[in-house]
């Protein structure tokens, strides 16, 4: 596996990331989603068993490869798993061409100030190393801004490069996630707030630190060209944060440069009772919109 190669397919192809990673705490809605009732399964094994069974699904149908998808973001239960046979993270790069990316994040802590940092992250070290002997090329890590507050928007920034520059360390390349909050009265005011120390932030960095960032689609259409610009930034992705699949396509067709990370916009209208023809039929229609969306 070619990292240098891997760097360049997510700096510079079309496309987008594939968002697979709802942990424990969304899997069951993921799975309602999906057509599959809390009485098919019982206990944390089986459901995950379930959640495998629908990525494997996504994973190996013949829509989603490396043409249109850039990456794939995993949770760490799906890296531990095999597809056909194959680690998950080997599988998406060797059969599909798709860079494999891991959910490092142990969920939020309780909000104060306006927002939502990470929980703390014991076995972060151990977790990052078996990411390495896995393949995984880089992390994700998500924090949620509610308002603008300012001293709740510099924390969670300066946590996520805390963080993030540990799994540089570690020679991995992180998603630094700080949502904001669709919903939020002040998202605008959150966004310029957020803006300012993402940049502060990465100007700070040395030339070999490169992170990603993940972010919510913003206010005003391009308000994170900066951000995209920034030499240490390998790609800006968007998160689709609650929007429809449409409305967060329109949204994100208008920021330039920007390229999608969808979870739930992604696997919309997929079901577990729809035959093959019709699972990879929808599929693909959902990929090509996002991609298209991805592209300008």
């Amino acid at each position: 596996m070619s990292r240098q190669e891997q760097l360049q397919k997510v700096k510079t192809q079309d496309g987008f990331i594939a968002a697979l990673d709802q942990s424990g705490g969304s899997t069951p809605k993921a799975l309602g989603l999906y057509g599959v009732e809390p009485s098919e399964y019982s206990g944390d094994e089986e459901m995950y068993a379930k959640v495998h069974e629908m990525r494997t699904r996504i994973m190996t149908s013949p829509s989603f490869n490396g043409d249109r998808i850039l990456g794939a973001i995993l949770f760490e239960n799906t890296m531990d798993r095999e597809v056909q046979g194959m680690p998950t993270a080997t599988y998406l790069w060797s059969e599909k061409q798709v860079v494999p990316f891991l959910k490092v994040d142990k969920g939020l802590a309780d909000e104060a100030d306006g927002v939502q940092v990470m929980k703390p992250m014991p076995d972060l070290d151990d977790l990052l190393a078996r990411a390495n002997a896995a393949d995984i090329f880089g992390t994700k890590m998500r924090s949620v801004i509610k308002t603008d507050n300012p001293a709740g928007i510099k924390a969670v920034v300066d946590q996520q490069f805390e963080i993030g520059m540990r799994i540089v360390a570690a020679g991995l390349v992180p998603i630094i996630e700080p949502e904001v909050d669709i919903h939020s009265p002040k998202k605008a005011e959150a966004e310029a707030l957020l803006k300012a120390e993402l940049l502060e932030h990465l100007n700070a960095l040395k030339p070999d630190q490169m992170v990603m960032l993940k972010l919510t689609l913003p206010e005003v259409d391009n308000f994170y060209k900066e951000c995209i610009d920034h030499p240490n930034v390998v790609r800006v992705v968007a998160l689709s944060g609650g929007y429809s699949r449409e409305e967060a396509n329109e949204r994100l067709a208008r920021n330039h440069n920007m390229i999608a990370s969808f979870s739930r916009a992604l696997s919309e209208g997929l079901s577990a009772k729809q035959s093959k023809e019709e699972f990879d039929r929808m599929l693909d229609s959902s990929i090509g919109a996002i991609f298209e969306a991805s592209k300008t």
